[in-house]
């Protein structure tokens, strides 16, 4: 019998926790901290994908949370995500927000600092799945088109990157047993 797991998007779930707050006003009142609780109380829960977003990774608490599960980097190639963001604006996006200007290259260069920063952390993930490398099997030009289906069975299909293990999975995620 198949497992049923359910899908939640950490940010929502703090907005919840706030009456609706967003998670960039959160972030601005309360700082980056304020995620941990709502990850500890889903820690505690069974059969849950959780998005946490990139910022989660960086407090060692977090991680505690996490490793109750099974932790996946969704590595989306630094160019395609910059396009996704500047194209949805990045007030939602407390570390990305900026003033004015061009927003495609200051968001390119934020996301930039933050992965040279935080490719030590990302890399304690139990899985990375590369969308770049599912692009190149797949013969598409890039990742703006794929579907979360698509990764999906992708990233559950052999040969794929474990940094130093044997699980795969689907995104910066904990998946609770």
């Amino acid at each position: 019998m198949a497992a049923c797991a359910y899908f939640h998007d950490l940010d929502k779930l703090v907005e919840q926790d706030v009456d609706g707050t967003s998670v960039a006003e959160i972030f601005k009142l309360y700082g980056e901290g304020f995620l941990t609780e709502v990850l500890r109380k889903l820690s505690l829960m069974h059969q849950l994908v959780v998005s946490t977003g990139e910022g989660a990774v960086v407090r060692p608490i977090n991680w505690k949370y996490m490793q109750k599960g099974i932790s996946v980097w969704l590595d989306v190639p630094l160019e395609d995500l910059a396009r996704r963001i500047a194209a949805v604006k990045t007030g939602s996006r407390p570390l990305l927000h900026h003033d004015s200007g061009d927003a495609y290259t200051k968001t390119l260069t934020r996301l930039s600092t933050l992965v040279e920063e935080r490719s030590d952390v990302y890399a304690n993930a139990n899985a990375r799945v590369s969308l770049e490398d599912i692009v190149a099997k797949l013969g598409h030009r890039d990742v703006s088109n794929l579907k979360p289906t698509v990764i999906a069975i992708e990233a559950t299909s052999p040969p794929f990157e474990t940094p130093g293990r044997s699980h795969k999975t689907l995104e910066i995620t904990s998946i609770y047993p």
